[in-house]
């Protein structure tokens, strides 16, 4: 038997490729770096070819090297990024619309405006917003020449990012998606397990456009050897907040996870049944494990570790990004000062589409200091509002928060965490816990492990952070948070002048 699994993490700022053993130990990664593309303000892009090339490029690296002992793939993808591509040659007719785009709000408000707010709730469990991906598929097929008339035709195809790849991947034999990324497309009937005609017909979208539904266990295909080097069974595909979820072996109903990452996704398993929230969050597919569909519920917030990149790449206020751990041990607070980090919107709990970033509270006594511990506060108190809400609507009672991804190997950070949640937070010692879910469950489906039982055991807890701060001083950092969010609402809403 193959005694490794190869996990293909392929995110927002960078492509991974990650090998296991059967022990849970990371043999070897290779990262390859993302352009990110701002065609204007709100908007966000991505080259198709540059997700592959980069993608490919790690995964040959790692075959090259360790490929006898390989027995699946395993995908995990950044989710809601939008490709729609010829079926023929391949070639994508435009750049990938990015999870994090706004150009689709118009799209949003005219679906409102029919009254259909209300059915894409109850039928896809989501909130309507421009993060999904169906407004983006409108809006190519709108504004690409001729693109509607191909659509028509049947010459387009859509996928999400892990459609793309899986096609690549099969030289072009395999249009397929999993139930956990059908259901961030705003398409999807996440309780009957199908494409949304109502909903289709509304965008204006063909079906024939969209792929195949799998169970996320599902045998997808072979890898092409001509393109990979090798024919390796591909075992698994998640979205990639799913994949943490499942790496972090929240199997049972009620278990919580949050991954820092470019944004910061709190889901809490929810078992068998979806949960529709009043309260901002959403209902998703956790995943599908032969044809039986596990649920989530789950708190997106679009700007968590990326506003750090901001302060090094944007702003140039430091060097490197674990500057800022000793940066906020050496700060004693914010002086006042509130970073509200809605460079692409605000998600849940808000949902606000038109809403922008905001530093506000500057004064004479401000430094640079106080602005770099304001953005890790934000990251923090972000995530406690969603966490919050969790607690008193969705009736789940949350003992510890696991976390993970790249930002929460900054240990002020996740004191930080606890701090605000009241709540211990409880750190994996491995950090790469998308690939890692990518890794288990294609392990799962090809018998490197046998059960999920197995799976938990594998799990090990680097490091828990236990709740410092006093309560009066929690109540009051996050009353004043809520209303540093309430400035910057709706700011780039043409509906609303400042007069109003």
């Amino acid at each position: 038997m193959k005694s490794s699994v190869l996990s293909l993490d392929q995110g927002t700022t960078s492509s991974r490729a990650v090998l296991f053993d059967r022990n849970c130990k990371i043999i070897e990664t290779v990262k390859c770096e993302l352009k990110q593309i701002y065609p204007q303000p709100g908007w966000a892009e991505q080259d198709p070819m540059d997700l592959w090339s980069t993608q490919i490029r790690a995964a040959r690296r790692l075959i090259r090297k360790h490929g006898k002992s390989i027995g699946a793939v395993g995908i995990a993808n950044q989710r809601e990024t939008t490709i729609v591509w010829d079926r023929h040659n391949g070639k994508p007719i435009y750049n990938a619309i990015a999870w994090q785009c706004r150009r689709t709000a118009g799209i949003i408000d005219r679906l409102k405006s029919k009254g259909l707010a209300p059915h894409i709730q109850e039928t896809t469990g989501l909130i309507p917003d421009a993060y999904f991906s169906g407004p983006k598929i409108k809006w190519i097929l709108d504004n690409v020449p001729k693109a509607k008339t191909k659509a028509r035709k049947g010459e387009l195809i859509f996928g999400t990012v892990d459609t793309y790849l899986v096609w690549k991947l099969t030289g072009g034999r395999v249009h397929s998606t999993d139930y956990s990324n059908a259901s961030r497309t705003m398409l999807f009937d996440i309780r009957r397990g199908r494409w949304d005609k109502q909903l289709l017909d509304a965008l204006e979208i063909p079906v024939d456009m969209l792929p195949e539904v799998k169970s996320s266990n599902d045998y997808v295909g072979f890898t092409d050897k001509a393109v990979v080097g090798r024919e390796i069974p591909i075992c698994a595909v998640l979205g990639d907040q799913q994949a943490a979820l499942f790496g972090q072996a929240c199997f049972t109903k009620g278990s919580v996870k949050n991954t820092y990452g470019t944004g910061s996704f709190t889901l809490a398993n929810i078992g068998e049944q979806p949960s529709l929230s009043k309260s901002g969050l959403i209902s998703t597919i956790a995943w599908s494990l032969d044809g039986k569909i596990t649920y989530a519920l789950e708190g997106s917030v679009f700007i968590g570790g990326a506003i750090v990149q901001w302060l090094r790449e944007g702003l140039g206020i430091i060097g490197k990004n674990s500057d800022t751990e000793l940066i906020g041990r050496t700060t004693a607070d914010s002086g006042g000062v509130f970073f509200v980090p809605a460079l692409s919107g605000l998600g849940a709990p808000y949902w606000d589409m038109y809403a922008r970033g905001m530093i506000i509270g500057i004064t004479r006594d401000t430094r640079r200091n106080h602005v770099v511990r304001a953005a890790l506060e934000s990251i923090c108190l972000q995530t406690a509002d969603v966490v919050d809400v969790m607690r008193r609507t969705a009736q789940i009672r949350i003992r510890s928060l696991a976390v993970d991804g790249g930002a929460a190997a900054n240990n002020f950070l996740m004191q930080l965490q606890a701090d605000l949640l009241g709540l211990q937070v409880e750190r994996p010692m491995i950090l790469e816990t998308t690939a890692l879910g990518a890794s288990f469950l294609a392990g799962l489906t090809s018998g490197v492990w046998q059960d999920m039982e197995e799976l938990r055991q594998l799990r090990r807890i680097g490091r828990v952070f236990t709740p410092a701060m006093p309560r009066a001083a929690r109540l009051h950092l996050r009353q004043e948070w809520k209303r540093a969010v309430e400035r910057c609402r709706n700011w780039t809403n043409p509906r609303i002048t400042n007069s109003d």
